[in-house]
């Protein structure tokens, strides 16, 4: 089943995907308390977003964005430049065993009716991919949120990530990155996010080859994201992953991790500053990399 969707929506005009993520939750407010030295609020949790989505939107073809802390406030500040996308997160988070994210539904209170009321062009679900777990689970929670999307003509964005096994401990995660892409890559969604190969370490045609390889089995268009990639490799992460076949990427961490240890820094600066050069960057190498395939 290939893409049914045009991504022309959250697109630049090179056709290249540069998107930015400032969807994350628990696992951001563990940054933010580590870098601050203090405890973080919702209300801090949602300061950083808006600002992140103001500071940077304008450098990204689309910014996804959270409905728990932010899709609501980001609307109602503007704070998403017109020329760029807004993407809503359909994904309920459930912590447990010791990490933020252990279990993830479809959030209910995020629905694409009213994703479509704040002008959403697409929606994002996570999708948590252990070899023990029962395949067809994952792929009805695929399919209805497929389903859920395409009622309301949104781009279905879908993010595998791979999990250590509950009840073994043997793990090898580049297959299981190839191993996710066989299940979930065919099952509808118009735009496949995947983990970078590798974690963006390697030669570059070591990287390239990877990348080949988990190309050839997503049927849709796809992207990389920067969890699991170090800021500064993830460039070349971006470069080999759309020399291979990828549209580009939907990254936070890469793009606006820099600025959370600037405690005597004014992070609104710091973001346009800093996290707005390595965005822009980001963007270039998508669309230098495009024309040159």
């Amino acid at each position: 089943m290939s893409s049914t969707l045009p991504l022309a929506p959250i697109s630049r005009e090179s056709g290249g995907l540069a998107m930015l993520a400032v969807d994350q939750r628990e696992a951001l407010r563990n940054m933010l308390v580590t870098a601050r030295g203090r405890s973080i609020s919702d209300a801090d949790m949602t300061d950083f977003k808006v600002a992140a989505a103001r500071e940077l939107s304008p450098y990204a073809s689309a910014v996804l964005v959270d409905h728990q802390f932010a899709l609501d406030a980001v609307v109602a500040a503007e704070a998403i430049a017109s020329s760029c996308a807004l993407i809503a997160s359909a994904d309920e988070f459930h912590p447990g065993n010791g990490i933020p994210v252990d279990r993830v539904t479809i959030d209910t209170e995020s629905t694409p009716r009213h994703a479509v009321e704040l002008g959403a062009k697409a929606m994002k679900l996570l999708v948590l991919w252990r070899s023990d777990e029962d395949p067809q689970t994952r792929r009805s929670l695929v399919d209805e949120f497929v389903t859920r999307c395409h009622s309301q003509n949104l781009i279905a964005i879908i993010e595998p990530v791979v999990r250590t096994p509950r009840t073994h401990a043997e793990f090898d995660k580049e297959t299981a990155i190839l191993r996710a892409a066989d299940e979930l890559g065919d099952l509808g969604a118009d735009l496949y996010k995947a983990e970078m190969p590798r974690g963006g370490r390697g030669t570059d045609e070591e990287l390239y080859a990877a990348c080949r390889e988990l190309d050839s089995r997503i049927p849709t268009p796809w992207v990389i994201l920067s969890s699991g990639v170090d800021a500064d490799l993830f460039p070349n992460s971006v470069r080999q992953a759309v020399r291979a076949g990828a549209q580009g990427f939907l990254a936070g961490r890469a793009v606006w991790s820099c600025t959370l240890p600037l405690t005597n820094y004014n992070f609104t600066s710091a973001l346009r500053d800093l996290a707005a050069a390595r965005l822009s960057r980001l963007a270039q190498i998508v669309d230098e990399t495009l024309a040159s395939r």
